[in-house]
This record gives C-alpha cells, structure tokens and sequence, in this order.
C-alpha cells in the first residue's frame, strides 16, 4: 500500500514539474523588452489584418501564427495613455499591425515583385501600377514594425464599436491615405487631426504616407530586426 502510495505522489509531482514547465515555457517565447499589448491595455481592440486574408496579398502572411498584439514595453506604455486619453473622450484605439516579424516583410516584397498576382489591386491599389510600389514607398525591403515600436492603429467608438471614417481604409496605396491629403471632408480631416495629435503628444510620430502608422520616437531597438514568430 505504501509503495501505490509513493507511486501516486511521484506521479503527482512529475505532472505538477511538466505543466510549470510548459508553463514557464509559454510566459517566455517573447524576447526581453517586449510585452502582449492586451495584457497591458485590455480595452484595446484589434483587427489583425496579416494574421487573416483581409490584407493587400490575399492570404495570412508568414509569421503571424496567432492573432496576438506584440509591442516593445516602451511603445505599449505610450499607447496606453493614448487609450485613456481617447477613453474619456468616448474613443478607443483598434490595432491593424504592430510587431512585424522580418519573414513577412520578406514575403510583402517578393510578393510586389510577382506582376502577376494582382487579385487584391481593386481593393488595396486601384490607382498605382504594382511595379511602383517600391518607388513610392509603400513597400521596402525593411520596416520598422520589425523593430516593435511601430504599430498601424484607428479610432472607434466606445458606443457602436464602429471605426471612425478618416477618409480612406487601412494599407490603401494611394495619395488619400497620406496625413495631409486635402481632398477629403472636414469631419474626415478633424479625425485624422484628432489621432495625429494625440499620438504625437504621447511620443509617436507619424508616417506622411498613411495616417495609421506611427513609430515610437524613443523606440528600444532602433537598429534592430527582429523575426520571430508572433505566437
């Protein structure tokens, strides 16, 4: 009896070792100075456009394993006070893209280099030959997501859930989606305003090409790329 006993509690033990061990594994597949951006501002919504087939290639693209946020801890702390500051005002944040692992953004230029596959132009680049993607900047062979302090992000109501009309949709390529582009209402331009203000004054700074996208200007790893995956 006393041996089934023993067996029993070694059976227990080793069960209770494994599950902390995977445990610990799993708290630790981020590297140092990078944080789930949920964990930290649970209110925050989220689209993930890369993780989904909703996006300018068509189809989930290599490295988003999961629908997951990931940022530096820097930049998730300047976007949570843009979150409090947007909530008082009835607002909220919702995230397209942040970390982007290196792999995908491999995987966006030999796909700008495919002319052939234009499946998603009417919806992503109605205006702009593909083969001019890279000479307008839209597409390069390094971005700063890969750097986790650069996050593509919209407003939405608190109320409806709706995301706020600010004159085009996320990844369009076209002179529209740029920060000054004129020729859009002036609701339209007040919402751009609004989101450019706030983030600037919380440490961002904007791209001139799409009002969503903004990179920690303090960012932790100014010189580095990272690539792993986002799970």
């Amino acid at each position: 009896m006393k041996t089934v006993n023993f067996i029993k509690l070694l059976i227990v033990l080793f069960i209770g070792i494994s599950t902390t061990t995977y445990a610990q594994k799993e708290s630790g597949t981020l590297p140092d100075g990078f944080v789930y951006v949920k964990n930290e501002i649970p209110n925050l919504r989220s689209d993930l456009r890369y993780y989904s087939t909703n996006n300018f290639i068509g189809k989930p693209i290599d490295g988003y394993l999961k629908p997951k946020c990931i940022l530096t801890k820097e930049a998730t702390a300047a976007l949570k006070k843009v979150q409090k500051e947007f909530e008082r005002l009835g607002f909220g944040l919702m995230i397209f893209d942040a970390y982007r692992p290196q792999r995908a953004v491999s995987q966006f230029v030999k796909w700008a280099q495919d002319s052939t596959d234009t499946k998603m132009k009417e919806q992503y680049y109605p205006n702009i030959d593909k083969k001019d993607l890279f000479k307008e900047e839209y597409i390069a062979t390094k971005s700063g997501h890969s750097r986790g302090s650069t996050v593509d992000l919209t407003i939405v109501s608190l109320k409806t859930g709706h995301i706020l009309d600010l004159g085009s949709s996320f990844d369009l390529f076209d002179e529209k989606s740029a920060v000054n582009y004129k020729n859009i209402t002036k609701n339209q331009r007040s919402i751009r305003l609004m989101l450019q203000r706030r983030m600037v004054k919380h440490g961002f700074k904007p791209h001139d090409k799409e009002w969503w996208h903004f990179t920690l200007k303090k960012e932790p790893y100014p010189d580095t790329y990272f690539d792993f995956s986002i799970e």
